[in-house]
């Protein structure tokens, strides 16, 4: 399943940051089959050559690699300079992770790097490349985010509060920017078959919902951004439960999920536990 993008509007590049795999990756891959050219932005290199490798022999775009870690306070910069030259008509803004645990056993060094790359990644993309589409008078702007955290999720307190600010910003911006031609939108997902799964534990034979397929994620979300919707959450299920589970509720069961997580985790090895 491909998303179809108007190339004209969002072309002739794509900035992706978090590309190196799961959703980023999925996105570089569609947008990519739409034939626009992929600027690809993650820390592990040797991922995302292969992800620019398979972007242009799959669809003959050009590719570009930027090794970044966005966590990084002076990333802008570097970034600003890689894609200087580059006419940009679409950012993802995708980067992000978490760390499933009871927030009082995180160190501050630990929450601050995760709210850098959560929040004030997002924050410095938004403004530096939000300034350039809006000269350029079209584009669009996609900010990932996750289903829920706007309600609160246990276990993963500092995260979800990230996430908030992110589908904050980015309902926000989608006001102000529409004037001038740019289409902004936040895909909030849920549970997403991606190695984020294994990370915190989940095994998806044994969740509740089978997770969402990456695919399927990435093509409601890039639909939406083409019809300049504000908020999509992918999967006709998960929008019902959003709207109908009580925020209480929710939080209940993902506070019983997650204390599983850091539980078992707890008893793992930290070779094994620590994926970053």
């Amino acid at each position: 399943m491909r998303a179809q993008i108007d190339k004209q509007r969002f072309g002739p590049w794509a900035v992706i940051t978090g590309a190196s795999s799961g959703i980023g990756k999925e996105f570089a891959h569609q947008i990519a089959a739409s034939g626009v050219h992929v600027a690809l932005v993650a820390r592990r290199e040797a991922l995302l050559q292969t992800v620019g490798a398979e972007c242009t022999k799959a669809s003959g775009v050009q590719h570009r690699i930027i090794p970044l870690d966005l966590s990084a306070p002076d990333f802008l910069p570097v970034l600003a300079d890689a894609t200087r030259d580059l006419d940009v008509g679409l950012v993802v803004s995708n980067a992000g992770t978490g760390s499933p645990g009871r927030f009082l056993d995180k160190s501050r060094e630990e929450l601050m790097q995760l709210l850098r790359l959560n929040t004030a990644a997002h924050l410095d993309i938004a403004r530096h490349f939000g300034e350039r589409l809006v000269r350029r008078g079209s584009g669009g702007l996609m900010f990932v985010g996750a289903m829920g955290a706007d309600k609160g999720i246990p276990f993963m307190a500092n995260e979800a509060g990230a996430k908030a600010y992110v589908r904050s910003l980015s309902l926000s911006l989608h006001e102000e920017f529409k004037s001038h031609g740019i289409h902004v939108t936040v895909l909030p997902p849920a549970s997403i078959e991606t190695p984020v799964l294994e990370k915190f534990g989940f095994d998806p034979a044994t969740m509740p919902m089978k997770p969402m397929s990456v695919d399927r994620c990435v093509y409601e979300g890039l639909r939406a951004l083409t019809q300049n919707r504000p908020v999509i959450i992918p999967g006709r299920v998960n929008r019902i439960m959003n709207a109908v589970i009580p925020a209480a509720m929710a939080r209940r069961l993902m506070a019983r999920m997650l204390a599983k997580t850091v539980a078992t985790a707890a008893t793992l090895p930290t070779a094994v536990v620590d994926k970053r």
